[in-house]
């Protein structure tokens, strides 16, 4: 049986996916076509506005050189004036004749020229005349030029001394960018130059300055809220893990599997929250500490070898040292802190026998020390700064032992440069290392 056909009719194109381009027309289903305008053209330009007159702009170069153009030209002036009074005295003085007439007889004495006196041939005059003229003139000159020399020098003087005064009052904005960049240095990233003045190259490099450190300030506090925010969302499920292992480990029909699975899980979360608490200091301790109160050092270090006495005693270590009085004006909990990382470290990085540690305090002139000295094995000079590193032990990447969890020297850097001080690790001879903190009073 045969199908029956429909005579074919145009064919269309297939829609294509996706909007038509920009400039093209839509063909909608009722066959009528449609203008679609294209999207328009941004308006924005990223580039800087330029200035409607940028030769105008009252710039470094432009303000020096009409200030020693203007000195120049005043002092040219003051020189010129000089000059042109000396010329006029010593014409004044020239113009005078060199001889006198005594009588009718034509007697002459003269008080300048020795060989106009008495009666001359006219002859004999002249030449006698002529001769004490160029004298005269030659020691007007001679005059002229001392007392010009004279002059010169006295405005040189002062134009140096001018130029000097106004130079420094151009280039003063530099001292307080220097004064800043110092201060941002020192970790305060809050400062700001806020430089008020003409629009110059000075005020440029004072407000690019200025976002810079903007752009800093929000990094580096984004960094340390992160840092806060997960130590602090970590603290509540450790809490919770440790509640559940100490439940289960006090549970007395529990296998003795269960409860060894559940020490060594205890153990872990115990890691994990000295880990926590390591980063929450680490982040609070970069910053530069704005509330100090006097801190004795002494009594902050024997508050930390007291805390560390039943650690050392258990590991056979000799606990030892002078601590004199030196107070600093700081943050009496980071600085127990400090003392307490280092004498910690000293101790369980340390000979299995006949061990000491010697926690000493002193004052020096403008800063007070705190000393941490200790046996042990022998430390690399080239590994000395690695140590300070976060998560970083001697002669490995990562931590990889029950002794830390490897920020204790971090903290006590950043605690050091949050007080304006710093730390540093000399290794022994004999083996083990010397900590100094040295912090300013």
């Amino acid at each position: 049986m045969a199908a029956s056909t429909s005579p074919p009719g145009p064919q269309r194109p297939p829609a294509p996916d996706g909007p038509p381009a920009a400039g093209q027309t839509a063909q909608p289903a009722n066959g009528h076509t449609q203008v679609r305008a294209a999207p328009p053209k941004p308006t924005w330009d990223p580039r800087e506005p330029s200035r409607p007159y940028p030769w105008l702009r009252p710039t470094i170069r432009i303000r020096l050189t009409l200030l020693y153009g203007g000195m120049f030209l005043i002092a040219g002036m003051v020189l010129l004036t000089i000059i042109y009074l000396l010329a006029a005295q010593a014409l004044h003085e020239g113009s005078q004749l060199p001889f006198r007439i005594l009588n009718a007889n034509a007697q002459l004495t003269s008080d300048s020229c020795p060989g106009l006196t008495g009666t001359l041939p006219s002859e004999v005059f002249m030449q006698r005349l002529a001769d004490c003229t160029d004298t005269q003139r030659a020691l007007a000159l001679d005059q002229l030029l001392r007392r010009s020399l004279l002059a010169l020098l006295g405005l040189a003087v002062a134009a140096f001394a001018f130029g000097y005064v106004m130079a420094g009052r151009v280039l003063a904005p530099l001292g307080r960018i220097t004064r800043t960049a110092r201060q941002v240095a020192g970790s305060d990233l809050h400062k700001r130059i806020e430089l008020e003045g003409p629009d110059d190259e000075l005020k440029e490099l004072s407000d690019t300055f200025d976002e810079m450190l903007d752009r800093l300030d929000r990094a580096f506090t984004a960094q340390q809220r992160f840092v806060a925010n997960a130590s602090h969302e970590l603290r509540t499920p450790l809490a919770i893990n440790r509640t559940l292992l100490e439940v289960q480990l006090a549970d007395p029909d529990a296998s003795p599997e269960l409860h060894q699975l559940g020490k060594t899980l205890l153990a872990t979360n115990e890691r994990s929250e000295q880990l926590v608490e390591g980063l929450l200091l680490l982040a609070r301790s970069e910053n530069e500490i704005v509330d100090r109160k006097p801190v004795d050092l002494s009594e902050v270090a024997n508050q930390a070898v007291e805390q560390t006495r039943g650690e050392a005693q258990t590991k056979g270590v000799e606990l030892r040292g002078v601590r004199q009085p030196a107070y600093v004006q700081g943050n009496g909990v980071l600085l127990e802190r400090v003392a307490l990382n280092l004498v910690q470290n000293a101790v369980r990085y340390n000979l299995r026998e006949s061990g000491w540690v010697s926690v000493s305090t002193y004052a020096q002139p403008g800063q007070a020390v705190l000393t941490v000295e200790n046996t042990g094995p022998a430390v690399p000079a080239y590994e000395i700064d690695n140590l300070f590193e976060p998560f970083r032990r001697l002669r490995s990447d990562r931590t990889g032992s029950d002794k830390g969890v490897g920020l204790g020297l971090s903290i006590v850097r950043s605690v050091a440069r949050a007080h304006g001080g710093t730390v540093t690790a000399e290794p022994r001879e004999e083996g083990g290392l010397l900590m100094r903190v040295s912090l300013p009073v």
